[in-house]
């Protein structure tokens, strides 16, 4: 699959880091230094537009080693990136620690999954198909 990509950062484009990745690394894009506060939320600009297929979405997805590590998520996580967007892609980024954690230009912040998504048409009706779970919600199947 093929995405038009506006590339404002001078970093390379995203790219997946190895032969079965679902994600790729995302890059700060800022002419400063930011430092995010323990519990602080900022939004961290790409310089990445794309144009993505009707019937794609892109999902902004937490680095694993920025949460185990430094304990920065994604407030919004995964954050969507719609098919008729074309701003600049920024991430939410938290910081849930009690250190300040800094993000210099060119730091990878985030992952992007590049995902199918099916437009749905609501079908009303009387009366759901029965299942052997039924109404069972949250730790139903626990102990």
């Amino acid at each position: 699959m093929k995405i038009n990509i506006i590339n404002k950062s001078g970093h390379e484009l995203p790219k997946y880091e190895t032969a079965h990745a679902a994600g790729m690394d995302l890059r700060a894009h800022t002419d400063i230094q930011i430092v995010i506060k323990p519990m602080q939320r900022i939004l961290v600009p790409t310089g990445l537009h794309i144009e993505l297929p009707v019937g794609y979405e892109a999902q902004i997805r937490p680095r694993s080693g920025l949460a185990y590590k430094h304990g920065i998520s994604i407030v919004n996580a995964p954050g969507t990136i719609d098919a008729d967007y074309r701003g600049e892609i920024k991430v939410l980024l938290i910081n849930l620690s009690d250190t300040d954690f800094v993000i210099n230009n060119g730091d990878r912040i985030a992952q992007m999954v590049i995902a199918k998504h099916e437009t749905i048409n609501w079908e009303p009706v009387e009366q759901l198909n029965e299942t052997a779970r039924g109404d069972g919600g949250y730790g139903h199947t626990g102990k």
